[in-house]
């Protein structure tokens, strides 16, 4: 029965509103000494996905994958690489095909089940780097993907992947989607609709004819979205085949390695959906913890090492899991 007691985070008293718990770590939160050199790697159909990697010179390495339109600039994600650096491991950063700072060059972006592209790059990892042990981390999206893939792996998983994480993930990602279109969430978003508008506008440039953002003012939530874009560009016929196929949960009884989800229950982006239980208790290999008190990829913590409670935790439970 692998549910973590998790009466051992507390936030600062000020960030018991889960909004502001979401909001203050990207745009305030500072990560000092983790530097990037990137490398581009190749797709089979002819696209390319930048990897930023930091090392210290271990034969260990940390993936970290970002959620819904960050990169590696998001500050989780060199939260996270300083964590494992501090206990001896290499980290590198998956971009997400078009978050890297330069469009991709197929029509197709990323989506929430994108494991294909996942598994592209840890075989290359492996192939080319020789590194005796990797572990994955994810963040929101970038978890749904993490989890999705260890679940698809199941017995077949590369021997050097022992570990995996995901924090904030929405594995259902219907509830999800709908969940976000709530008025609470009006801000986020539009703020997702804006970028996402933005990217249009540039595939219309990059695939003339191929591609319009003609009445995109009339897209209010993922729904829309997803039907318009997400699915026809990703082979999915609809928003509800995309999120049904696209969504960790199914997969989550898959899992045969220690892996661990961090969900806080006053997630504004998550529904009870998105907290499984039940597939915990089933399965000895996934670990669920559900904080309180975290928000979105929040789970600020105030300590002389500036690491947040979810860095200490996930490498104390990789750690802990040999």
């Amino acid at each position: 029965m692998p549910l973590i007691d998790s009466l051992s985070y507390t936030p600062p008293l000020i960030f018991r509103n889960h909004h502001l718990h979401t909001i203050y770590p990207s745009l305030f939160r500072r990560v000092n000494g983790v530097r990037f050199k990137r490398e581009r790697i190749d797709t089979p159909d002819g696209d390319f996905i930048d990897l930023d990697w930091s090392r210290i010179g271990s034969e260990k390495l940390l993936l970290a994958i970002h959620g819904l339109e960050g990169s590696s600039r998001s500050r989780y994600i060199p939260g996270i690489i300083r964590a494992f650096q501090r206990r001896g491991w290499d980290g590198v950063a998956y971009n997400l095909r078009g978050c890297s700072g330069e469009l991709n060059r197929t029509l197709r972006f990323y989506h929430s089940g994108d494991t294909a592209d996942l598994d592209v790059v840890v075989r290359y990892i492996l192939r080319h780097h020789h590194y005796t042990q990797l572990a994955i981390v994810g963040f929101s999206l970038g978890g749904n993907i993490t989890l999705k893939y260890v679940g698809e792996c199941g017995t077949s998983v590369p021997k050097e992947l022992t570990h995996a994480a995901a924090v904030s993930a929405p594995c259902d990602l219907q509830s999800s989607s709908w969940k976000l279109a709530e008025s609470s969430n009006i801000l986020y978003m539009k703020n997702f609709l804006c970028h996402f508008h933005r990217k249009i506008r540039m595939k219309m440039r990059q695939f003339p004819g191929q591609i319009s953002d003609e009445r995109f003012h009339q897209i209010k939530n993922f729904k829309d979205y997803d039907d318009r874009y997400t699915a026809p560009l990703h082979g999915f016929a609809s928003a509800e085949d995309y999120w049904a196929k696209c969504s960790a949960k199914p997969y989550l009884p898959g899992i045969r390695i220690p892996t661990l989800l961090i969900n806080a229950l006053d997630d504004p982006f998550l529904p009870e959906a998105c907290y499984p239980v039940a597939e915990a208790k089933q399965n000895p290999h996934f670990f669920l913890e559900m904080p309180s008190l975290g928000g979105h990829v929040g789970f600020v913590t105030q300590n002389s090492r500036q690491e947040y409670w979810h860095e200490s935790q996930i490498t104390a439970f990789m750690a802990g899991c040999r």
